[in-house]
């Protein structure tokens, strides 16, 4: 039970401002403090600047109660001959960078197109540690809960992965395959998603939307939706059996240097009719060194998918890559998660 709201001490001490007392006010009423309480606080304020009514108004609109309304009329009243407040300081609006020119847009999305269809063939063969955190909540909730962490040693080799099991909550396995794991799994995202989204026949709709910054680089992002009718990205329900070829939107984010694909971010469409009724995906890649030559490689991604009955997270990191070979030495040791100061977005600077 509240017995009395606490005002800081250097307000208490001293006469307050009125900035100070809105401050007090708005604070008040997020934390839902009592209407007799934060009136009878009011009461025992005295204010430094003229208290006017619009701005009484102004907190009376922020939801202050009618006690409060009224203390704060007496306070007004009583600030009467005070100064009045100094004016609000300027926010000064950052500097924006101009978007590229139509015709540069152009370019940056064939450039970038190229870049994609070709990802595949760059790429070295390699092994690496692939920890997926699989997560349960209740329906239309975020109230996570882990069910289990898997770790498997993925090795892709001219093309093709292979999963090997080594850890199920931190205990080793044996002979335990990919698919044999239940509920729900991923593989391929990282190559296939970019080959569906960008080859000519899935016909999908680009458009630049702005910039932004990601693990210190900056970012051309475009919004994208492939049609269900062009679509080739499946899902299926173990519980029913079925499948469906959903459409899908969402946005990349192509390297501003290199226009190379470094996040892709998206929502499934056209599920109503299915069992499964949300899916979302949000894969991140990175520039990573093999053998003193760096390439970019799949980071993590996440896949969030719900009913009316649960909603299944899968966490999916890679780490500590290798390149393919008899030397290759596999690793059983727990893997940490990876910072999550690696995969916010940052505010675009000039």
């Amino acid at each position: 039970m509240l017995c009395g709201l606490l005002v800081p001490a250097a307000w208490a001490q001293s006469k307050m401002s009125v900035a100070q007392l809105e401050t007090f006010i708005t604070s008040s009423i997020r934390l839902k403090h009592p209407d007799q309480q934060v009136a009878a606080t009011v009461k025992t304020l005295k204010l430094s600047e003229h208290l006017d009514a619009k701005t009484v108004e102004k907190l009376q609109g922020a939801g202050a109660g009618p006690r409060t309304v009224a203390a704060l009329k007496e306070l007004s009243a009583a600030s009467v001959g005070q100064a009045a407040p100094p004016p609000p300081v300027p926010v000064v609006a950052a500097p924006t960078i101009p978007p590229p020119s139509a015709a540069e847009q152009r370019r940056i999305l064939a450039e970038v197109t190229a870049n994609a269809l070709a990802y595949t063939k760059g790429l070295p063969n390699f092994i690496t540690t692939q920890i997926t955190r699989r997560s349960v909540a209740p329906p239309a909730t975020d109230r996570w809960q882990l069910e289990d962490t898997i770790q498997e040693q993925l090795s892709y080799v001219e093309g093709k992965e292979n999963y090997k099991v080594t850890l199920v909550n931190n205990l080793p396995v044996k002979d335990v395959t990919h698919m044999q794991l239940g509920g729900a799994i991923s593989s391929g995202e990282f190559a296939t998603m970019l080959d569906q989204i960008f080859q000519p026949k899935t016909q999908t709709d680009f458009e630049w939307t702005r910039w932004a910054t990601l693990r210190g680089r900056r970012m051309h992002v475009f919004s994208f939706r492939v049609k269900q009718v062009n679509s080739e990205y499946s899902i299926h329900d173990g519980g029913s059996g079925r499948s469906i070829i959903a459409g899908y939107r969402g946005l990349i984010y192509a390297d501003a240097e290199t226009l190379m694909v470094m996040r892709i971010k998206m929502d499934c469409e056209g599920l109503q009719d299915f069992p499964i009724t949300k899916v979302g995906l949000e894969m991140d890649y990175d520039n990573i060194e093999i053998s003193d030559v760096k390439y970019v490689l799949p980071l993590r991604f996440e896949v969030i998918s719900g009913s009316s009955q649960y909603s299944a997270k899968n966490n999916v990191e890679f780490r500590r890559y290798q390149k393919f070979g008899a030397e290759t030495v596999l690793s059983f040791d727990v893997v940490d998660a990876i910072p999550e100061d690696q995969l916010k977005e940052q505010p675009v600077k000039p």
